[in-house]
C-alpha cells in the first residue's frame, strides 16, 4: 500500500498543499473551514508524516538524552517516565544512558553525546567535576537535574533540598522526638550534602544538639543500606527515637531492620523519606516522606531544553526550583 502524500491530502480537501502542511505542523493561522476539511482528509488517507525529515529540515535530529545514575532506584524509574511524556509533547523521542553515579560513568556517557546524536542532554550528575561539564559538553545544550555543588553555566531543575530536609527534621520535632538520627551521608553526593545541612539546620533551629554518631553514612541509596545503617543506629546505647533518611529506598530498609527487631515505627522511632517513590505508600508502616512534583522537574528540564535548542538569545542560565510537600503517613503518626 502506498502511503498518502501531502499532495493527495490537498486533493481530497480541496485546498493547496501548503494549507495542509500548515495544518500538520500546527500553524494556527488556518481557516475554521480548511482546517476542518483538511483534518478530514488526514484521516480519511491515513496520511503520517515523516518526522525524520521534518527534523532535518529543523536541523534537529528529533531525540534527546537522558543520563541518570541508576534505573534501580524507583525516583529515576518515575522520573524517566515523565520525561519521555514530556519529551515526545515536544516531538522529541528520548535516549536513556545510566551511569551508576560513577564519575568514569559519567564522563563516558557524556563523551560520546554530540549535536549528530540528539538535540540535547538532561543530565542527573554524582561525582562529575566542574571542568568535566566543559571538556564534555561538545556543544550539545544541557540541562542538569538536582542541586550540586559543581559550579556550571547550566540550566538546573530541582527542589530546594536544604529547605526540604529541614521541613522533614521539624516535622520529627514537632511530633517530640529529640534523638532524631539521619541515613545518607556521602562523601560525593551533592544532594547528600545539601540535606545533610538541612537537617543539621533544623536541629539547631530547635535547639537539640547535632550528634555526630547518630549520623549514618551510605555508600549507596539502596534498601540494604539502609537497613544496615538503622542496624548500627539501633544498637548504640542510646538508640534514635526518630530517623531521617536520604531517600525512600534507605528509609524501606530501615524500617525493616527495625521490625526485625522488635521496634515499633512510630511508637519507638518514627522514620521520615525523601522522594515519594510509590512503594512508599504500600510500605507497613507506610512511609512519611517528601513529596518532589517530579512532573514539574519533568516539563521544566524539557521546556528549558526546547529553549536552548531552539537557539533564544540572551537567555542567562536557569536555576529552577519547583515545588516539593510533605507526605505524612503512618511511619511518624
Amino acid at each position: 500500500m502506498v502511503a498518502a502524500t501531502l499532495k493527495d491530502v490537498a486533493e481530497l480537501a480541496g485546498v493547496s498543499v501548503k494549507t495542509v502542511s500548515n495544518v500538520v505542523n500546527g500553524y494556527a493561522f488556518v481557516k475554521p473551514e480548511n482546517r476542518r476539511r483538511v483534518e478530514e482528509a488526514l484521516a480519511a488517507t491515513g496520511y503520517r508524516p515523516n518526522v525524520g525529515a521534518r527534523n532535518l529540515r529543523r536541523g534537529r535530529t528529533g531525540f534527546l538524552a537522558l543520563v541518570l545514575p541508576e534505573l534501580s532506584i524507583p525516583y529515576f524509574g518515575e522520573l524517566a517516565g515523565l520525561v519521555i511524556n514530556a519529551g515526545h509533547d515536544q516531538e522529541w523521542n528520548v535516549l536513556i544512558e545510566q551511569t551508576l553515579g560513577t564519575r568514569e560513568g559519567e564522563r563516558a556517557t557524556l563523551g560520546a553525546l554530540g549535536p549528530h546524536m540528539v538535540d540535547g542532554a538532561i543530565v542527573s550528575p554524582e561525582a562529575l567535576h566542574a571542568n568535566d561539564f566543559e571538556e564534555l559538553s561538545g556543544g550539545v545544550p544541557m540541562v542538569m537535574l538536582g542541586e550540586h555543588a559543581v559550579d556550571v553555566p547550566v540550566d538546573r531543575v530541582g527542589i530546594d533540598n536544604v529547605r526540604a530536609a529541614e521541613v522533614a527534621v521539624r516535622h520529627l520535632v514537632a511530633i517530640g522526638r529529640t534523638r532524631i538520627a539521619a541515613i545518607g551521608q556521602h562523601p560525593t553526593r551533592g544532594t547528600a550534602a545539601l540535606r545533610l545541612a538541612g537537617y543539621r539546620s533544623a536541629l539547631t533551629e530547635a535547639g537539640l544538639p547535632v550528634r555526630e554518631e547518630l549520623i549514618a553514612p551510605a555508600l549507596n541509596y539502596h534498601r540494604r543500606d539502609g537497613a544496615t545503617a538503622m542496624a548500627d543506629l539501633l544498637a548504640l546505647p542510646e538508640p534514635p527515637d526518630a530517623v531521617f533518611c536520604f531517600n525512600d529506598l534507605l528509609a524501606i530498609g530501615a524500617l525493616r531492620a527495625a521490625a526485625e527487631r522488635g521496634v515499633r515505627v512510630p511508637g519507638d522511632v518514627a522514620i521520615v523519606g525523601f522522594d515519594n517513590n510509590e512503594e512508599s505508600a504500600y510500605s507497613l508502616p507506610s512511609l512519611t516522606t517528601i513529596a518532589p512534583d517530579k512532573r514539574a522537574i519533568a516539563r521544566a528540564a524539557v521546556d528549558l531544553l526546547r529553549r536552548r535548542v531552539s537557539g533564544e538569545e540572551g537567555l542567562a542560565p536557569q536555576q529552577v526550583h519547583v515545588p516539593f510537600a510533605l507526605e505524612i503517613r503512618e511511619s511518624t503518626s
